[in-house]
């Protein structure tokens, strides 16, 4: 777990900016922005696209860093278009996990504040095709 740097605190910002000019709080189409920034320094972004299927604005920036041409992840935010810091969805953790394993997440802490952790630390048990029988605390089931 580490603070926030300037570099942090620009990105959250980008991403606020981003989720301002589309929010739709009477249709919820588009209620998160997200970005990311690349050890290259570019920054991305994405808003999720609310209906069946959607995908959530994490997926977006990244999908749109890997469209320029980006393959290296270095810091990823999530921010609500109510003006808070979010924590990214359970599917959100594993794509990250799998296509930025060495990013870290911004998420939010009490009284509004923020902390930055490697996503290996917030997937401790991710989903691992080759590993997932190979877990020491995976239980034995008795025929």
């Amino acid at each position: 777990m580490s603070r926030l740097d300037e570099k942090d605190k620009e990105l959250i910002q980008i991403a606020f900016d981003t989720i301002r000019k589309y929010y739709d709080k009477e249709k919820s189409y588009f209620t998160v922005g997200s970005a990311i920034r690349c050890t290259t320094g570019r920054i991305y972004v994405g808003v999720n696209m609310r209906f069946i299927h959607g995908p959530c604005a994490e997926t977006i920036a990244v999908g749109s860093a890997i469209a320029a041409g980006e393959r290296s992840f270095e810091c990823i935010v999530s921010v609500h278009g109510e003006g808070e810091i979010i924590s990214p969805c359970g599917n959100c953790r594993q794509m990250i996990y799998e296509i930025a394993f060495n990013c870290d997440v911004i998420l939010p802490v009490k009284d509004n504040g923020a902390i930055k952790l490697p996503i290996s630390e917030l997937m401790p048990f991710p989903y691992e095709k080759n590993t997932l029988w190979k877990n020491e605390i995976t239980p034995q089931i008795e025929p």
